[in-house]
């Protein structure tokens, strides 16, 4: 067995030994989202599963939406889907397609289990339904319309088609075992009247399939060989393979369950993001504090990202969860030797004057846009007798072992001069508002510094040679300290999840667009929002901070 062979995780396996076996010749996938929400990061590692496992046996991949359920279902989810796969990189064949496209298939399916005496129409209403199906401890028992004629439940179900009943008033359900040991083999329903007008379809039906009994035939129709999908589908697997076997189909496909991916302290239930969305906690669907995949994509993580994350991650079938700071790692990972470093000065900025720099001089200064990436070429940075810099990086009484600007120090000016702190002004508070320094002209970067030394580099930008903009500061959406959700089921926002600053950042992010993501030096990785940003008006997204205390498993 060679090294490849024991790396592989089990799906793969059970694909060898069915190739092997000459049980499928071709190895089809897909990936089946129901159009009712946005994907998130969780749908990513399907995504790229399922596609990955085309790309390794040579074989097809499919997007199909499960669009069984016309009230939850819209085409801005559809849209949206599309595009999230598209820039994942997963390439499929033959069109989207549509469960719904299948609706003709799915009513002749149903109707072949009536005559196999295999489905019969129920009269029960869902309360009934439901007290009628048991517990985990106790089977169910028959309804009392179970044993009607099969020519009586083809007349009932082709009036139901016909719209001559309404919402509610009789399903049609599979004929199986009501003492089942599996819930879900207790008569499930495979047909209910909905008067509903569907995205794909219109008005044609006011009957729609069940999931649980379309999804096996969209699978079987399509020649899927292996349908993929997470641990809750487990106990519904031996109804899959239930339909699949009763409707004859040569080469069934096969159902093989793998973990969910977990991280820790985002919100992915479909449910919760609405709710999110509609109470206007969060902008919209793709509000960067989500892990949609919209929303990272706007916050500015890229397709590599996400992919090399997701290989970091094990297919099993044992839950666990992914620290976010893995996800974190990856994209810092991915940006660090191709994204542009700027300079930038988040928040309350301390004015800097240079008190022997002449006025109203502008200097230009060679600065690398990335000390790790010489490909990246340079660019021209404007220096002049006013800058900004951080608050931070001045103190009037420092503590030991800060080397930054104080009273008397001397620093160097990143890709500019060595200046001294000779004054500083401040206001009624007490606040520092200017710092007066002198430079040493001998002192250019790129010069060697006159054979001088210091201890403290800090970034600056030219005070009227700047771009002032609104940074937004992400942090995680709830509260890691007291869990995602409270006992009422409410989620712990954390109130700082957003703090929207004053940027000054220097003024070649003008030749950005947005979607462009950089970093600015010594505060993270940041983008230009592809959603709130004009031309003239940019605004800006941090990805990530600099630095985690995350390492990655050697």
């Amino acid at each position: 067995m060679d090294n490849h062979e024991v790396g592989k995780n089990f799906i793969e396996k059970i694909i060898d030994e069915d190739l092997a076996e000459g049980t499928y010749t071709k190895v089809v996938t897909r990936f089946p989202p129901e159009p009712n929400g946005y994907l998130h990061i969780g749908h990513a590692k399907s995504i790229l599963l399922n596609y990955g496992l085309a790309e390794e046996y040579n074989g097809e991949f499919h997007l199909r939406f499960d669009d069984t359920n016309a009230k939850k279902e819209n085409t801005e989810f559809v849209d949206s889907i599309v595009k999230d796969v598209e820039w994942l990189g997963a390439k499929w064949v033959g069109g989207v397609r549509y469960a719904s496209n299948y609706f003709d298939q799915m009513y002749e399916a149903a109707k072949t289990l009536i005559q196999k005496g295999l489905a019969y129409v129920d009269d029960l209403n869902a309360d009934e339904i439901r007290a009628y199906r048991g517990t985990l401890t106790e089977p169910g028992k028959n309804s009392p319309y179970r044993e009607r004629s099969i020519e009586e439940n083809l007349d009932l179900f082709e009036r139901m088609k016909n719209d001559e009943f309404k919402d509610g008033e009789k399903v049609l359900r599979a004929k199986i075992d009501m003492s089942s040991p599996n819930i879900n083999m207790r008569d499930p329903i495979i047909y209910r009247v909905a008067h509903v007008t569907h995205h794909n379809t219109g008005d044609k039906w006011c009957i729609y399939p069940m999931y649980d009994f379309a999804h096996p035939i969209e699978d079987a129709i399509e020649g899927i060989t292996h349908s993929i999908c997470t641990l809750e589908f487990e106990d519904h697997r031996q109804l899959y393979n239930w339909v699949v076997e009763n409707l004859d189909y040569p080469h069934p496909p096969k159902q093989i369950e793998f973990a969910k991916l977990y991280l820790t302290n985002v919100v992915t239930g479909k449910r919760y993001i609405k709710k999110l969305v509609e109470d206007g906690v969060v902008d919209g669907w793709d509000d960067p504090r989500l892990v949609t995949i919209a929303a990272l994509r706007r916050r500015g993580f890229t397709p590599e990202s996400l992919k090399n994350f997701m290989k970091s991650t094990s297919v099993t079938k044992a839950n666990s969860s992914v620290d976010y700071a893995q996800l974190e790692y990856f994209i810092r990972d991915d940006l660090k030797p191709k994204a542009p470093r700027l300079q930038a000065v988040l928040d309350k900025p301390i004015k800097v004057i240079i008190d022997n720099y002449p006025e109203g001089q502008v200097e230009y200064l060679d600065a690398p846009n990335n000390v790790e990436n010489e490909e990246l070429g340079s660019r021209k940075l404007p220096f002049e007798r006013e800058l900004y810099i951080e608050r931070e990086d001045f103190m009037i009484e420092p503590p030991k072992k800060y080397y930054r600007l104080f009273p008397g120090n001397e620093v160097r000016l990143m890709n500019a001069y060595f200046v001294k702190c000779v004054s500083y002004e401040t206001d009624d508070q007490g606040d520092v508002t200017v710092v007066h320094v002198t430079y040493d002209p001998e002192t250019k970067s790129g010069s060697g510094f006159n054979g001088r030394k210091v201890k403290g580099t800090i970034h600056w930008v030219a005070a009227h040679h700047c771009v002032k903009a609104p940074v937004r500061l992400y942090e995680q959406l709830v509260d890691e300290e007291k869990g995602v959700y409270n006992e009422d089921g409410t989620m712990n926002i954390n109130p700082n999840s957003l703090t929207v600053v004053d940027g000054y950042i220097e003024e070649n992010i003008k030749n950005y667009k947005p979607g462009d993501a950089f970093q600015f030096v010594r505060k993270g990785y940041f983008n230009i929002d592809t959603k709130d940003s004009t031309q003239d008006h940019p605004v800006f997204n941090r990805i990530c901070a600099m630095k985690s205390s995350f390492k990655l498993p050697k």
